[in-house]
C-alpha cells in the first residue's frame, strides 16, 4: 500500500492532486484542517491535509471491467476495508510504509468513514453524502453554477471543521446559513410607507392588477391605511372592470388615467389618501417603448416608490431581460408571484443575488387578500432548500 499525505488550499484541490498521483483508485484515510505558513505566529493560511492511500496490487482488481473510464466510481466501502485487512493479514506490514497504531485505527474505521461519501465523478470532487445530496438540490433548483461552486465550498470546509461526522439536518441548516449570507446587505420588505405613490409594473401576464389589490387590501385592512387607486392600463377593458371590483370591495377610489396630465389630474384629486397605489398596462417587455410610454402617463418626480412584478414561472433568461428593459425606471424592489405554480426557485436567489435588487413580496396563489407573504431573506432561502412550509 501507498500512503501519502497532501496538503492544499481546499478539498477539490487536494482531491485534484490526489487523483494525479495516486489515480482513481485512491482512498482517503483521514483528513483535517491545518494552518501553514505565517510570521511569528500570525497571518497563517488555513489548509486542507489529506491522508491517502492506494494499494497497487488491488488497483486492478477493483477497475469496472464493462463501464467507460467517464462513469468510473471509487471503491466501496467494503473493498477499501478488504484492501487494507488484505495486506496487514498477509504480512502485518507494507512495503512503503510501516503501519503505526494510529493508521491500525484509522483504517478500521475507514469503513465508518467512506459510508458517508456518495462517490465521485471523473472530473469533480468527492463529496461526502449529505453535500452530495445538496449538491443535487442546488442543480435541480437552477442556481447559478458560481453561487453553486461558492456554496459547496463553503459546506465541505464546514463538514471537515464538525469531525465530518455532521447530520444531513445540520448540513441543510449550514446550507441556508449561506444562502441568507450571500443575500447580505440586500433590502427585504413591503411598503416602506415612506412614500406616497406606489407603483407596479412589468410584462403582461405576470399578476400586477391582483397583486396591488393584495398589497391595498394588506394596507387598509392590516395597516388602516387610505387607499386610492389609479389605473393607466387603458388597452384592457378587463383589467379596469376588474380594478373597479377591487376597489369597490375595499371602498376606496379610482381613477383612470391615459395622459401624464390625467394623471396629475387624479393625483390632486386624491390627495387626500395615505396611499395611491398605481396600476399599470403589461404589455410586450421586449418592446422598449412599452417602457418609454409610462413616462408619458405617469409623472416619476412625484414621492414614487415602484416595484417590478416578475413571475417565478418565467426563464431566468427572461427575467433578467425584463430587469435590463425596465432598468431606465428606478426600481426600488422586486415582487415575484406564482410561487405555488413552480418548485423551480433558484432563478429568484439567482436574480437578487445578481442585481442586488430587493424583494417586497412574494405571492403564492390568486386569493385577495391572503396569498401574499412579506419577502425576508430567510424564506428565499427556505423556498429554494424546501424547508418552507
Amino acid at each position: 500500500m501507498k500512503v501519502k499525505k497532501y496538503i492544499a488550499p481546499s478539498m477539490p484541490e487536494a482531491m485534484k492532486q490526489i487523483r494525479a498521483e495516486l489515480g482513481n483508485e485512491a482512498v482517503i484515510l483521514n483528513s483535517r484542517v491545518v494552518h501553514t505558513g505565517g510570521v511569528l505566529g500570525f497571518f497563517k493560511k488555513r489548509s486542507i491535509e489529506v491522508m491517502a492511500a492506494v494499494d497497487p496490487k488491488q488497483e486492478t482488481a477493483l477497475k469496472p471491467i464493462t463501464k467507460p473510464a467517464s462513469s468510473r466510481k471509487g471503491p466501496s466501502a467494503s473493498q477499501v476495508q478488504g484492501m487494507a485487512e488484505y495486506k496487514f493479514r498477509e504480512t502485518g506490514s507494507v512495503s512503503e510504509v510501516k503501519p503505526s497504531e494510529g493508521l491500525i485505527k484509522e483504517i478500521n474505521e475507514l469503513k465508518q468513514v467512506m459510508d458517508n461519501f456518495a462517490g465521485s465523478q471523473q472530473n469533480g470532487p468527492v463529496f461526502p453524502k449529505p453535500i452530495k445530496k445538496i449538491q443535487l438540490l442546488l442543480k435541480e433548483q437552477e442556481l447559478d453554477r458560481n453561487v453553486e461552486d461558492h456554496l459547496l465550498s463553503s459546506l465541505l470546509e464546514k463538514w471537515y471543521l464538525s469531525g465530518a461526522d455532521a447530520e444531513e439536518s445540520e448540513v441543510i441548516t449550514w446550507l441556508e446559513e449561506e444562502l441568507v449570507n450571500g443575500l447580505e446587505g440586500i433590502t427585504f420588505g413591503g411598503i416602506s410607507f415612506t412614500k406616497k405613490y406606489i407603483n407596479v409594473a412589468g410584462p403582461t401576464g405576470v399578476g400586477k392588477t391582483t397583486t396591488l389589490a393584495k398589497m391595498a387590501a394588506e394596507c387598509v385592512i392590516k395597516h388602516k391605511k387610505r387607499v386610492a387607486f389609479i389605473t393607466t392600463d387603458t388597452y384592457r377593458i378587463a383589467a379596469i372592470d376588474q380594478l373597479k371590483t377591487y376597489a369597490k370591495i375595499l371602498n376606496v377610489p379610482l381613477e383612470v388615467c391615459y395622459t401624464v396630465e390625467d394623471f396629475r389630474q387624479a393625483a390632486e384629486k386624491l390627495s387626500d389618501a395615505d396611499l395611491i397605489l398605481i396600476d399599470t398596462a403589461g404589455r410586450n417587455f421586449r418592446n422598449k417603448q412599452y417602457v418609454e410610454d409610462l413616462r408619458n402617463i405617469i409623472d416619476f418626480e412625484k414621492d414614487m416608490e415602484t416595484f417590478l412584478v416578475l413571475s417565478l414561472t418565467s426563464k431566468q433568461k427572461d427575467m433578467e431581460d425584463i430587469c435590463k428593459q425596465f432598468s431606465i425606471l428606478d426600481i426600488e424592489k422586486l415582487i415575484f408571484t406564482k410561487a405555488d405554480e413552480t418548485s423551480t426557485f433558484g432563478a429568484m436567489y439567482n436574480i437578487v443575488h445578481k442585481y442586488k435588487k430587493g424583494v417586497a413580496y412574494v405571492t403564492n396563489g390568486q386569493d385577495v387578500p391572503d396569498d401574499i407573504l412579506d419577502a425576508k431573506k430567510e424564506m428565499i432561502a427556505e423556498q429554494l432548500v424546501g424547508t418552507k412550509k
